[in-house]
């Protein structure tokens, strides 16, 4: 278990880093906007769940194969681009307008919104490559269990993710009841998610492992 001033200062790091807009406030943002509150908080919920993935799997030495085996990084980058390219797809052709009853986007399960924000975080290698790169430097050999305390800086991060990206879902919910009444460009907020889905995964194809 990481001391107390450990903590702290971990907790001091992952607030300049939630804080710094970046793909998972941007996909978070959009989610909001053009799919509500719930869908932003679901969302979150996902991605949430993907960076204890990431770091129970360096505890355990599996994010080091991205770093011992480059094909693996390239399979995992790639599949990720794939995936959100299939995303974009899916989101430009729902039938309906965003902000109608009726509409495709509004229908989306609870379930397959997390799974969406799940898998964007795990087909993401960079992220995997990050929190190799931060979580053993808070890591001490004294301090018990590798995976506990992996978990536990994993829960602090997500803590205050979820602060400032709840945040941003509420102003993402607030700017989506002002765009409402927005009736010449109705699915103005389904065109914007599906292009943050092709920047993110423009961003993971042109990316290096930097």
């Amino acid at each position: 278990m990481p001391d107390f001033s450990t903590i702290i200062l971990f907790a001091a790091a992952s607030l300049v880093l939630t804080a710094t807009p970046g793909p998972d406030m941007l996909l978070i943002a959009s989610r909001s906007v053009s799919q509500g509150r719930s869908a932003g908080f679901l969302t979150y919920a996902g991605i949430a769940l993907g960076t204890y993935c990431h770091a129970l799997a360096a505890a355990l030495g599996l994010s080091q194969v991205f770093l011992t085996v480059p094909i693996a990084y390239e399979i995992v980058r790639w599949a990720g681009c794939a995936y959100l390219l299939y995303l974009a797809y899916k989101t430009v052709r729902a039938e309906g307008a965003a902000f109608s009853p009726s509409s495709t986007l509004k229908r989306l399960s609870r379930r397959r919104i997390f799974a969406e924000g799940l898998a964007t975080n795990l087909l993401n290698p960079k992220m995997a490559l990050f929190v190799l790169a931060l979580f053993p430097q808070f890591v001490a050999p004294e301090g018990g269990s590798m995976i506990v305390q992996m978990l536990v800086l994993a829960t602090v991060l997500n803590g205050i993710g979820f602060v400032v990206n709840g945040s941003v879902i509420l102003l993402g919910s607030h700017i989506r009841g002002r765009l409402r009444g927005v009736s010449r460009f109705p699915k103005l907020p389904q065109y914007l998610l599906a292009a943050v889905f092709t920047g993110l995964a423009c961003r993971l194809a042109l990316g290096t492992r930097s």
